[in-house]
């Protein structure tokens, strides 16, 4: 049984002001509070190039993505803020996710930073299903890499105006719906 679980809490976007760091942000927070050891991070500040066979052969890992890696491998648990971006999950969230998968040896197990991981997956978006079609993506995918996503998921529509000043969810039930969705990740984890 591990007495405190490691989270690792992202969005799948680049873009300042995300609606999606703002969710990761309240449910690292939320984790936290349930004495989770979570790092937030922000994909924007992993400058990426897209995945490339030949380049990661000729030039090895980038720096940024190895970074990337090491953090996935120091935790056991996800938290995903995911955009969704014409109805499926961004290219800078599958991007991070295909750096993250690569092997570094031949001695490495495949999938080593992302197997066995737990993930609560959420989304916010400006429209009316909250980025659900785009979850609906991004699970499968997970799955499909040897992540157990948790089953319920969030969804917050109408994003623009979801949020405070602050960043704060305006509607309690939504925070409720963060709080419940992340303790059972927690509770899966201290399994």
């Amino acid at each position: 049984m591990m007495n405190k679980p490691r989270i690792l809490a992202l969005s799948g976007s680049l873009r300042a002001g995300s609606y999606n760091q703002k969710v990761a942000t309240i449910a690292a927070a939320v984790a936290r509070s349930a004495g989770a050891d979570v790092t937030l991070i922000s994909l924007r500040d992993f400058r990426l190039p897209l995945f490339d066979e030949d380049l990661e052969s000729e030039e090895g890992m980038p720096a940024s993505a190895s970074e990337l890696k090491k953090l996935f491998l120091a935790h056991n648990g996800l938290i995903i803020a995911s955009p969704e971006y014409n109805s499926t999950l961004t290219a800078a969230l599958k991007n991070a996710i295909d750096w993250v998968s690569r092997a570094t040896s031949q001695d490495e197990a495949p999938l080593l930073a992302l197997k066995g991981k737990s993930a609560a997956i959420l989304s916010a978006s400006p429209g009316a299903y909250g980025g659900s079609r785009g979850l609906a993506q991004l699970r499968p995918f997970l799955v499909n890499i040897g992540i157990y996503v948790m089953p319920e998921q969030v969804t917050i529509p109408n994003a623009y105006e979801a949020f405070d000043a602050d960043g704060n969810l305006v509607a309690a039930a939504q925070t409720k719906a963060i709080e419940s969705l992340v303790g059972g990740l927690i509770t899966k984890l201290k399994m």
